[in-house]
Parts: C-alpha cells; structure tokens; sequence
C-alpha cells in the first residue's frame, strides 16, 4: 500500500513541477525570425480564377518561446491574398506563438480581378506582403503574383436551382435537337472567331452550332477548366489556323490548346479537362500548326467515314490520358503531325474507318501508370450491349514514312473482326515500328511482316534515337534507324519545324539534328 501511495506522490510531485516549467512562458518577439523564402511567387493565374495553395516555413532559431504579435497582409482586409496560419483562416493574426526551435507553416492563396487592379491591360503584376509584428521588429515577406485578363466562355447557372446549361443538338441527324447531359453552350455569333489578343478559358463545352465554323487564329491560346472541352456538331466546322514559328523553340504562332493551370506543376500533366469533340456530321475540320496537350482524349472524331473529315498537319498532341487521337468510324488525313504519352494508344482508328497518315511520329512513352494498348490500334468492329460484335469496314489505313514506337512492345496492334464480315484493309510503307512477337502471340496474314503486300520496306525494332522522348522531344538523331529510310513517292518538302528534307526523306515528322552533347 505505502508503495501505491509513494508512486501517487511522485506522479502529483512531477506534475506540479512541470506546471511551473518555463516552457509555456511565451516572451514577445524581437524581430529575429527566419523564413524559408523571402519573396513567395505565385504563378500565373487568369483573373478570376484562385492560384494554387503556396508555403511559407517561418522558423524560431531562439532558445525562447516566443509570442508573434501581430501576423497580417500589408493590404489588410482589402487584399487579394488569403492566408492560412497554423490551420487558422485569415488576412489578420494576433500572438502567435512558436516554441524554440520550432516552425510554423503559413499557406498563402489569391484571387483578383485585372479589371479593377488595372483597366486596359492584359496583364499586372499584382504585390503584397506578409508582415509579422511592426515598429523596431517589423518583418515582411514579399508576395507576387502575375494575374493575366483572358476571355471567358462559360454556360448559364440557374440562380434558383443552380442547375447548369446542358447542350442539345441534333445527334442522329433527324433533324430534332435531342437533348444531352454535357454541360456547356453554343458559341454565338460573334465568338466564333479566336483571336490572338487574349487566351480564352472555357468552362464546359464550347460548342459549334450547325452550319457555323469557329475560326481560330495564328498564335491563339485556349485554356480549358476540367471537364470542359470543345464540340463541334453536326454540318458545323473548325478551322484552327496556326502558322510556323520563326523560332523553332518557340510557339508564338501556334494554336495551343491546354488546360487552365498555369503553374509550372501542372505544365505536363495529363487529364486536366476533357476533349476536342469532332461530332458525326461535323464537317471539313483543318487543324493546321497546333499543340493539344494535356487533355482526356486530344481528339475525337466521330463518324463521316466517306467524307474528307479531319486534316490535321504540322502539329503535336501529347499527354493525353487516354487517346491522342481517337478515331470512330471517321476520315483522317494525317502529315506531319505527332503524338506521344497517352495513357492508351497515341492513335485509335476503331470501327473500321478510312485513315492516312504520312510522316507522321505515333511515339508512346507513358510512364504513369500500366499500358494496355499499344501506340497504334486498329479495329473494325464494335461490340454492343449485348456482348454482339458489330462489324464496320476499314477502309483503309495507310501509314507512309512514318515512325511507330513506344516504351511497350509491340506498338501496332490489329484487331480485326473474327468472322471476316467486314474489310480491314491497311498497310505500312516505308515505316520504323517496334514490334517483337518473341512468344508468338501475334498469329495470322495481319501479322505476317514478310507480306510486302501489308509491310513494305519497313524496318522493324531498330532504334529511331529520339532526343528525349519522355519530355516530348521527338527529334531524331544522327543515329536514328530513320535515316534516309523513306520513299520519295510520299515525300512532303518541310517537315514539321519547316526544315527542307533530304532526298531520300527521313522517316516521321522531323528531319533529323545533330544533338548537343550535354
């Protein structure tokens, strides 16, 4: 019993000792903080829209606990900047304290408007900044943000129900606009035309009406929230006008479409909105020196297989999460154009279809997560709800001068109806394609590389040399298997950065470079 009683005595001793302890004494602060960065650069955000979340480590080196008095914006309640100080809310914090040697984190957002911070400017450098405490002891850490005006196309919120505009639009081609969940609005009249003066940011889906063409102008730049896109519908039409750029590293005069994240984080992250949407019936599409980049699907088109749909030169599609360019029963004219990193294949021409594709890259370098398909796939076929196969004819598939390679091997998949109900009629001239078939899963005519009827002069599993093919970099080097590999007969003059080729070609979209050696 003494025991228990001693041990119930040393605990109460010790408790009260420690109540007494100096530790939880806060003295006022005096001015000798240290910070993990003394100006905090927001990046570029479009007016209206928030930045991402930004820290700021603020460190006690003291062998005091100390008491913070003050913690707030420069600007006061009127500033565009939020802060977050130890889980607490606020433009305005009071005794603040951080023990010795301690630290505490400070989050810092912001959100402005460029027309009130600066009426007829496209951009502003908007500033604040963080100051702990005043007099003597004032310190501040500077806050810069670069917040650029854009247009916006968004649909229309019921204000009751909060319910958003849905598209309708004839689908089946009977004449009858039916009704549709994707959210989103028509263009009107006089938006059909994007200019190079602002970007544009589309909440939604920008769509294109009936017999309406958008026309999209050298150097435009289109920014897409998530879940948003553009949808060109029946008898409608897109025009996308892109030109050269003088400086082969720049791209000041192509189209550029891309998600609305300006931050260096988000730069090459795929699936942050949804899809350019090339609706059956949508007509006479010309995308002409554009980059499509980090998107759902870059694009889908749907339908006209009969038809001169899609033309689709000098241009780049990367990071997409799931397709490239995916193709149902549609027309594609493909030169010059190229696409890797997609989370499927970098081109899908499914249910049959009629497609041509001359120096063209089709690379797939995913690294995020497992590949099912290869960087090509073909089909002519789909299979409805009742598990039924339904035949469609492909036409044809023609790859020219082209390079078809990926990190996954092999990279051209045939899929090809069982019953032979339906034509599938492609082949590969003059092309580099990685394709090894060392356990002979590959069986049959489709598969048979000797067949020059289906695979002509092709070279198979050589090493095109790409610069860097998982930053995007699809150039090909002095060492490329590419080399002088093509035929004449397909020939285009420039490649995609405008470069004469030789005589003969080289294979893909770019004539090959002698690379640096760092």
């Amino acid at each position: 019993m003494k025991r228990i009683l001693y041990f119930i005595l040393a605990i109460f001793i010790l408790l009260a000792w420690s109540s007494c302890r100096k530790d939880f004494d806060f003295s006022p602060s005096t001015g000798n903080l240290t910070f993990s960065k003394d100006t905090i650069y927001l990046d570029t955000v479009f007016t209206n829209i928030g930045s991402s979340t930004y820290n700021l480590k603020v460190y006690n080196r003291s062998n005091e606990d100390i008491s913070i008095p003050t913690v707030r914006l420069s600007q006061g309640e009127a500033s565009n900047y939020r802060l977050n100080v130890d889980g607490l809310p606020g433009k305005q914090f009071e005794n603040i304290e951080l023990l010795a040697k301690d630290s505490l984190f400070i989050f810092v957002e912001t959100t402005a408007d460029i027309q009130t911070l600066a009426q007829n400017s496209l951009e502003f450098l908007y500033t604040d900044a963080i100051e702990f405490d005043s007099g003597n002891n004032l310190q501040k850490v500077e806050l810069v943000t670069l917040i650029k005006d854009a247009v916006f196309i968004y649909p229309d919120r019921d204000e009751t129900t909060g319910i958003i505009e849905t598209l309708s639009f004839d689908i089946d081609g009977d004449g009858t606009p039916d009704e549709t969940s994707i959210q989103g609005r028509f263009l009107e009249d006089d938006e059909l035309t994007f200019t190079n003066e602002k970007p544009y940011v589309i909440y939604g889906y920008a769509a294109v009406n009936q017999g309406d063409v958008l026309t999209i102008e050298a150097g435009a730049r289109v920014h897409f929230h998530a879940n948003s896109g553009l949808l060109v519908t029946n008898s409608a039409s897109l025009q996308v006008n892109g030109a050269l750029s003088t400086d082969p590293e720049l791209l000041e005069n192509e189209v550029i479409f891309e998600g609305d994240r300006l931050e260096p984080l988000f730069e090459d992250v795929p699936g942050q909105w949804g899809t350019i949407w090339l609706f059956d019936g949508s007509q006479d599409i010309d995308i002409n020196h554009a980059t499509i980049k980090n998107g759902t699907v870059g694009l889908l088109v749907d339908g006209n297989q009969n038809d001169d749909k899609l033309n689709i030169r000098n241009s780049q599609i990367y990071n997409s999460s799931n397709y490239g360019i995916w193709a149902r029963a549609s027309s594609i004219t493909a030169q010059n154009v190229v696409i890797n990193n997609s989370g499927q294949s970098s081109f899908a021409g499914t249910i049959g279809g009629r497609y041509n594709f001359t120096h063209c890259t089709i690379a797939n370098y995913w690294n995020n997560s497992f590949r099912q398909f290869p960087s090509v796939l073909l089909n002519n076929y789909v299979t409805n709800e009742d598990d039924v196969d339904i035949p469609n004819d492909l036409t044809e598939a023609n790859f020219n001068n082209c390079i078809i390679f990926g990190n996954d091997n092999p990279e051209i998949i045939l899929d090809e109806i069982s019953n032979g109900s339906a034509a599938f009629g492609f082949k590969f001239t003059n092309c580099l394609i990685r394709f090894q078939d060392t356990n002979n899963n590959f069986t049959g005519e489709n598969y048979n590389l000797s067949n020059t009827d289906l695979y002509d002069s092709c070279i198979f599993n050589s090493d095109p040399n790409f610069k860097l093919p998982f930053e995007n970099k699809l150039m090909i080097g002095d060492d490329s298997a590419a080399n002088a590999a093509g035929s004449t007969v397909f020939s285009i003059p420039q490649d995609i950065l405008g470069t004469t080729r030789t005589t003969p070609p080289d294979l893909g979209a770019y004539q090959h470079e002698t690379f640096d050696e760092d």
